[in-house]
């Protein structure tokens, strides 16, 4: 089952396995999970971002400074000032652990390689500190957020 869809000057065909997108050029790319994003977006995800497949990139911004956190570095040194301690402990290798105290079942757990983040982890970080991080477009970095 194929159907032909015009959008932007691009066609797409769904099919069983994904949808395959034909730029202006004619070149073909298949996207196995699409969104409408997905659609939208003509460069691989950006260093130091996290996406999903198809997603707009994203990045972590610390509030106070409105610096984007890009390092284990740069997110230790910020957690640590919110009262966050890194988890020695671990059972899990291939994770990296920070809790709130020893009295606290808050625990943000985020894989050991930075370049590994997923939305999902930048979501859990900013929940559990709300008015100190949020998650942005980077292409939208320099507009005026609210918290």
């Amino acid at each position: 089952m194929e159907e032909a869809i015009d959008s932007r000057e691009r066609k797409r065909v769904a099919t069983m396995s994904g949808v395959w997108v034909f730029d202006k050029k004619g070149v073909a790319r298949l996207i196995t999970h699409p969104t409408k994003e997905s659609f939208e977006q003509k460069e691989p995800k950006q260093p130091g971002t996290a996406t999903a497949p198809g997603a707009r990139p994203r990045v972590l911004v610390y509030l106070p400074s409105n610096q984007v956190i890009r390092s284990y570095t740069e997110l230790e040194q910020r957690l640590t000032e919110l009262g966050w301690t890194r988890y020695r402990d671990s059972d899990h290798s291939d994770l990296i652990q920070f809790h709130r105290s020893d009295t606290s079942s808050h625990l943000i757990s985020l894989p050991k390689n930075f370049a590994n983040f997923k939305h999902f982890h930048f979501y859990d970080i900013v929940v559990k500190n709300r008015s100190f991080f949020q998650v942005r477009d980077p292409t939208l970095l320099f507009e005026s957020f609210q918290p």
